[in-house]
């Protein structure tokens, strides 16, 4: 795969979020116009533009980071581009699975798990740190969807543990690890990442995060 500038797509995204988050916070109505909700079927735009609204801060920060942080990655491996399909196609699919569970929904989770989940397939043995330690990133993955899985069953079962879209997660998650043995095949081809688990980069994880 030839070499290709850096377009900084995933901090181009995290821009235009927070412009529809001011936009959010001074127009009254500017959400309700946009949101996913039993409106999208008429008005398909919603399955996009939900994508991009958040519902406080703290979802925004938490989103931001996310996005910044995977998104940056996986852009470095596939291409601008590639990410712009991985987060657009991931977050409408996860939309139009969650409008058949929740009322309304919205913010770039889905669209944000679908990158991590293309990512796990790529690096999977990337060092990052999940649940207040280091660890793998398919083991920090393989945690996301427990955790998921478990939010959601309490969500079917009527005692949610609290709003969290754990279904757009779920669906997000899924439909990125397809994208990531596509992307996967395609760098193993082209020789940018090793289809094998080195076994030495195993050894040498463990002697730098397992030492205590």
């Amino acid at each position: 795969m030839p070499s290709r500038k850096f377009h900084f797509r995933a901090l181009k995204l995290s821009g235009i979020i927070i412009l529809v988050f001011l936009a959010q916070a001074i127009f009254s109505n500017f959400t309700s116009l946009f949101v996913l909700n039993e409106l999208s079927w008429q008005q398909p735009w919603r399955f996009v533009t939900s994508i991009f609204l958040h519902g406080g801060l703290a979802h925004l920060v938490l989103n931001l980071f996310a996005l910044l942080l995977f998104g940056s990655i996986l852009e470095k491996f596939i291409g601008g581009k590639r990410l712009l399909l991985v987060f657009f196609i991931t977050g409408i699919l996860a939309n139009l699975v969650s409008i058949n569970f929740y009322n309304s929904s919205l913010g770039a989770s889905g669209a944000i798990f679908g990158i991590i989940g293309c990512l796990v397939l790529i690096r999977p043995l990337m060092t990052i740190w999940a649940f207040g330690m280091p660890m793998p990133l398919f083991v920090a993955g393989v945690l996301w969807i427990i955790a998921d899985l478990l939010g959601t069953y309490g969500f079917l079962i009527g005692n949610p543990i609290d709003n969290t879209g754990n279904i757009a997660h779920l669906s997000g998650m899924i439909f990125g690890i397809l994208f990531g043995i596509i992307y996967r095949k395609l760098l193993v081809r082209r020789k940018k990442i090793n289809a094998s688990i080195d076994e030495h980069q195993v050894r040498n994880w463990e002697r730098t995060w397992m030492k205590n």
